[in-house]
């Protein structure tokens, strides 16, 4: 797999500093059902990284000494964690939200049968992995069977109140096909609605576009078929200063496997640290009693994939009037 850093490395991009810390996400390891073609962690069955149990100690001990608001967990399929319901209960102990990214047909797995009842037990938010209300489009991206197992996960989470009950949020995610900017958020999210409800009786809360990062497995991707330049500046021509007050990275900080620090998810899987001091690499015990509210964010050309047009973010678009 071709490392797409060298070339984002070289490109310039607005400084920005980071304000109030509200979110922690942690990747509680890169193993999944599925392996997708957008996948930005090049996830999948064979990967063995997965978060201990003495690094879940520590972010539950995070959470409790900075006052986090909100747990956003992620992986691979973070469900496949041996300690993911440990962290989802403790966290809810401390009174933090918890958000879980799920694929959906992790819910079918051996070993998983309960865990839609689990979620909605612990008042889990649910953000699901769906990249169109297409069967074709679906397992293009994800692979035969997908959206089939898809659906059956929506409508068993819809059967126990998801999407329904207002304790009970679900939200689903988009990403394109390949190298262009997502749709109008909005308009989108009106056509998935009018499509799911229809054709499988299916509803959920709201939907997140993301772009696609050009990094991982879709930046290799780009790079073997020539497109990675055209693409990056696509990002760079539809970039709008009025979404760097909105990037997630200015109130949320990523944690890997291991428990190191990173200022978002995509610099993660860029192995680009967060600054600190002149530690070349910050682990989450550094960071247990001080602050960074304030502090220069590492940015580099990928992060036009979260200022480009609408936006793009975690939770969705930042920017909607941009459409």
């Amino acid at each position: 797999m071709r490392n797409t850093l060298p070339l984002l490395d070289k490109v310039r991009f607005p400084a920005i500093r980071r304000g109030k810390l509200e979110t922690l996400q942690i990747n509680v390891g890169y193993r999944c059902n599925q392996s997708c073609v957008h996948c930005h962690v090049n996830a999948g069955p064979n990967r063995t990284e997965e978060m201990t149990s003495p690094v879940a100690d520590l972010v539950l001990d995070f959470l409790g000494r900075q006052k986090i608001r909100a747990l956003d967990i992620t992986g691979g399929a973070p469900e496949l964690n041996p300690h993911f319901r440990r962290l989802v209960r403790e966290a809810r102990k401390l009174g933090v939200k918890v958000m879980d990214r799920c694929n959906l047909t992790i819910l079918e797995q051996p070993g998983q049968e309960d865990l839609a009842e689990f979620l909605a037990s612990e008042r889990v938010e649910v953000v699901a992995s769906m990249p169109c209300y297409l069967r074709d489009n679906v397992e293009q991206q994800r692979g035969k069977g997908v959206f089939d197992g898809s659906i059956r996960g929506l409508k068993r989470l819809n059967a126990i109140g998801y999407g329904r009950e207002p304790a009970l949020p679900l939200h689903l995610v988009y990403n394109p096909q390949g190298p262009s900017l997502p749709p109008a958020q909005t308009t989108l999210e009106s056509d998935y609605k009018r499509m799911l409800g229809e054709q499988h009786g299916i509803v959920f809360n709201k939907l997140y576009v993301l772009a696609n990062m050009p990094i991982q497995r879709f930046g290799s991707m780009l790079v073997t078929h020539g497109e990675f330049e055209s693409y990056l500046a696509l990002l760079q021509d539809a970039h709008l200063d009025a979404n760097l007050g909105g990037v997630m990275c200015r109130s949320l900080l990523s944690v890997d496997w291991r428990g190191y620090a990173y200022d978002c998810d995509f610099n993660q899987m860029l192995d680009l640290p967060m600054a600190q001091g002149q530690n070349s690499r910050v682990h989450l015990t550094d960071l247990l009693d001080g602050t960074i509210d304030g502090n220069p964010i590492r940015v580099a050309g990928h992060c036009y994939g979260c200022t480009a047009g609408q936006g793009s973010s975690c939770g969705g678009a930042l920017n909607e009037a941009a459409e």
